[in-house]
């Protein structure tokens, strides 16, 4: 066995080959895929990271955005919330310094309170004195003896007056390097605000705020509330200048008018005076008069009945005349002793209850040739229920007769004449009306017809003879029973004269009333 040699199995490696290089391709494979995969892998975070970087940058910016606007909105909103309590602050001031016209008391109401609260430490108001110098009124922690200087040279300052006068407004906001460092180095004040006190005849004065250093710098809102400061302060001081205007012009005028009433007054008594002496110089004449005219009346009737022997026709002709004259002359006389004892307040009405209609019928009667000859129809318009009055009834009647025969007179032939009453219980009075169609009354004379001794100029007139004094007397004897008398007229229309007499009875509608409370 030792010697026996056993044969070597011999393998087939390439099976074994195959297997294991087609084992190292697969893993092969395998490790290239996954690399390749891993790889790709990388480039997909890779472009994620990249996203989320760029993202990440974009939140950056718009966080930085917010937080900028955010920032403006809350500079925003304190500054509305300063405009808003410098408003609140404005519209205080304007409900106190209306309720003062006092200049001093308006001043005083610019106090240092008011002035933090629009965030200011400092302030000025200056106004035009009678020299055309800017004078201070109210200053607020300035140095007060450098303020006349520093007015001084503002107002030398020709090119600055100039635009302050044309109501522009300076701060440190928005003037220009020049006119800043002038009005720095002036009012001490590096944050400022200047602005004129505009009137309606100009600028009245200046006002001027600010801080010194250290301060916030003014903003167009601080600029806006002190403009609407700088107006209510021009429009108090307007107001307390024009209050001390009417309140001088009131003292002169007060003066003038207390002058004036001593004036009136003694001319007044002047004229008492000039009317009694004429009352009685005219009741003294008058007396005179009668006398005489009597006789002369007298005798020339005994003349014309032939008593003293036969007169020529002729003779008889011109004793009429003298004894139509004496009856006018008579009639004047008696007109002229009854104005001035009216006047005089010597005549004394002897008033009684009266029905109207009564009276005016006899008056008709009476006058009835005169109204026939003339051709005038006279209508007499008095109510039923016309209630009595009371009334002098021999004076009321001259004033009728006066006033009928005065239309009668103007009126043309075809024409008409009305009488009308209406009761007015409310103001306790009848209203008479004396109503023609006549020839009527021009505008200007309207205001002198109830004058003594005064006649229209017209043509009527310059052929019938008249006194001028029967619209007087009638005007006088209403007077007298506490009535009035006026008159309206339109040319070529007619005239209307109005009088009233006040009633003393009860209206019919009252007496009813009580006639049934009594039956009930």
């Amino acid at each position: 066995m030792n010697g026996v040699a056993y044969p070597v199995p011999v393998f087939d490696l390439t099976p074994i080959l195959s297997v294991i290089c087609f084992l190292l391709f697969t893993a092969l494979c395998v490790i290239l895929y996954l690399l390749l995969s891993k790889s790709e892998s990388h480039r997909e975070v890779k472009n994620a990271y990249d996203k989320i970087m760029a993202s990440f940058d974009e939140l950056d910016e718009q966080a930085k955005l917010i937080v900028k606007t955010d920032l403006e909105l809350n500079k925003a909103q304190e500054e509305l919330d300063r405009r808003l309590s410098g408003l609140n602050t404005l519209q205080k001031l304007a409900r106190n310094i209306s309720m003062t016209l006092d200049e001093q008391e308006i001043f005083k109401k610019i106090d240092e309170p008011l002035l933090k609260k629009l965030g200011f430490s400092r302030s000025l108001i200056a106004t035009y004195d009678e020299e055309e110098l800017l004078a201070p009124k109210s200053s607020i922690n300035m140095n007060t003896d450098k303020l006349h200087a520093a007015l001084l040279k503002l107002i030398g300052d020709a090119q600055f007056m100039h635009a302050l006068k044309s109501g522009a407004t300076f701060s440190s906001l928005n003037s220009s390097q020049r006119t800043r460092s002038f009005l720095v180095d002036l009012f001490d004040m590096e944050h400022f605000i200047l602005a004129p006190l505009l009137t309606q005849r100009g600028v009245a004065g200046i006002l001027i705020v600010g801080n010194r250093y250290q301060a916030p710098s003014v903003t167009e809102g601080d600029e806006e509330i002190i403009a609407i400061l700088s107006s209510q302060i021009s429009q108090a001081l307007e107001n307390s200048q024009l209050f001390e205007q009417v309140y001088r012009s009131t003292q002169v005028l007060e003066t003038r008018v207390n002058e004036r009433t001593k004036e009136l007054s003694s001319a007044l008594k002047d004229v008492e005076d000039i009317s009694k002496k004429k009352s009685e110089f005219i009741s003294a004449v008058s007396h005179e008069l009668r006398t005489p005219l009597t006789s002369i009346k007298g005798y020339a009737s005994i003349l014309i009945t032939g008593k003293v022997g036969d007169i020529p026709d002729a003779v008889k002709e011109r004793l009429g005349k003298i004894n139509t004259h004496s009856d006018n002359l008579v009639k004047l006389i008696n007109d002229l002793l009854d104005i001035s004892r009216i006047e005089s307040g010597r005549v004394e009405m002897k008033t009684s209850a009266h029905y109207i209609k009564p009276m005016l019928d006899n008056i008709a009667d009476l006058l009835t040739p005169q109204l026939r000859d003339k051709g005038v129809v006279l209508r007499i318009n008095v109510p039923i229920d016309t209630p009595e009055i009371e009334f002098d009834q021999s004076q009321v009647e001259r004033v009728f007769i006066n006033l009928i025969s005065n239309a009668i007179k103007f009126t043309p032939s075809g024409g008409s004449i009305s009488i009308n009453a209406h009761a007015n219980w409310e103001k306790k009075e009848i209203m008479f009306e004396v109503a023609d169609t006549g020839i009527g009354i021009k505008r200007e004379d309207l205001t002198r017809i109830f004058d003594e001794f005064f006649r229209v100029d017209n043509e009527i007139n310059m052929t019938v003879k008249g006194t001028g004094l029967g619209l007087a007397l009638a005007k006088n004897i209403v007077e007298a029973h506490f009535g009035r008398m006026w008159v309206t007229s339109e040319p070529g229309v007619g005239t209307t004269f109005h009088f009233t007499l006040p009633l003393k009875h009860e209206a019919p509608q009252d007496k009813l009333k009580k006639l049934k409370t009594v039956s009930s």
